[in-house]
């Protein structure tokens, strides 16, 4: 049977991956499940942000789905214990280094954009972003300088194997689209920038079919407010796609619609909401589940060969935003049950 493993985390998490299971049984319902604690309220309950039997669960699961992690009452922790390095520990324990991150505008959300209407419902893109290198990974420290201030390191680093793997998630994504892949760096000021471009450009031999691009992060970060229309498939770093990434969701409506899967070489799979865990509202029934839904259909569809399942989410979803739903964030009032309730029905619509 094929188990999934519901890793809700802290602030709205579980009310989000709840949500998105109601959905999932509808569609999916041969699934089974095992919940695992992670961030925050594991290292309340066991000391540590990622436990050893969460870490088991993940590596046992045929997928997983997340929630969020973060939570301000450990923010004094020392950094390996604070809730956001369980994330960064599954990424690397399980080789998730394959960030795909889709954006785009549904039919009825273009108030809610922060662009003109008419430029936002052009936006229609992927972010391949690597997930396990970069500065985030690199080498970090506090200490002084020899006149005594202090200061902090970050080390930015990729070796070519890394860059050329991620190159070629970006290329192949690229092919199930309109064939046209933008690397984005910053080539002109950093040598890691620089490897990464030049292995890009040696990768798209392979790739004869896909229409190669270069743009410098900063000039991206404009364009993408400017005409996101003109992006299709986004290949970049860990720090630069975590911005663009988020940014992009601005551009969609609302970074509580934005889905998100992160792949290993066998096409397992991380699966969540790129919104982080809300703590403000968290347990008030005000989260958008709709990002932690689509990642269940993203998981449908890149881990357990389901596509047809993921296509009735995902029709589900924007068929409910098109009728007119709308929770807090996109300018309506709805609880995150309401628009659960929403989706189901939909589906049970379409299913006649």
């Amino acid at each position: 049977m094929t188990m999934i493993a519901l890793l809700a985390g802290d602030g709205i998490g579980p009310e989000v991956v709840a949500a998105a299971r109601r959905v999932l049984d509808v569609v999916a319902p041969d699934l089974t499940y095992e919940e695992g604690l992670v961030g925050g309220a594991a290292y309340r309950a066991q000391g540590h942000p990622l436990p050893p039997e969460t870490l088991d669960l993940a590596h046992r699961a045929d997928a997983i789905l997340f929630g969020a992690v973060g939570d301000p009452a450990f923010d004094a922790l020392e950094r390996a214990m604070r809730p956001e390095q369980a994330i960064l520990g599954l990424r690397k324990s399980l080789k998730l280094f394959a960030n795909l991150r889709p954006a785009r505008l549904f039919q009825g959300l273009e108030d809610a954009s922060a662009l003109k209407p008419e430029i936002a419902r052009r936006i229609d893109l992927v972010i391949v972003r690597e997930l396990v290198g970069d500065v985030y990974f690199g080498d970090k420290g506090r200490g002084f300088t020899s006149t005594g201030l202090r200061e902090g390191h970050d080390l930015m680093r990729y070796d070519e194997v890394e860059v050329a793997r991620i190159a070629r998630v970006g290329f192949e994504t690229a092919r199930t689209r309109q064939r046209r892949l933008l690397s984005v760096d910053k080539a002109n000021v950093l040598e890691t920038s620089q490897l990464w471009r030049d292995v890009v450009n040696e990768v798209a031999r392979d790739y004869p079919d896909v229409a190669l691009s270069h743009m410098y992060v900063d000039n991206a970060a404009m364009q993408l407010v400017r005409d996101p229309g003109q992006f299709d498939t986004i290949v970049t770093g860990n720090l630069f796609g975590d911005i663009l990434s988020d940014q992009a969701s601005m551009c969609a409506g609302s970074i509580g619609m934005l889905p998100s899967a992160a792949l290993n070489h066998e096409s397992k799979g991380l699966y969540e909401p790129i919104h982080g865990s809300a703590p403000d509202i968290a347990g008030q029934g005000k989260a958008n589940p709709c990002a932690t839904i689509l990642s269940a259909a993203m998981m449908l569809r890149h881990s357990l060969d389901r596509p047809d399942a993921a296509d009735r989410i995902e029709a589900a979803v924007a068929a409910t935003i098109a009728g007119g739903a709308r929770t807090a964030d996109l300018g309506g009032n709805l609880s995150t049950d309401a628009m659960t309730q929403g989706v189901l029905a939909t589906l049970e619509t379409a299913a006649g």
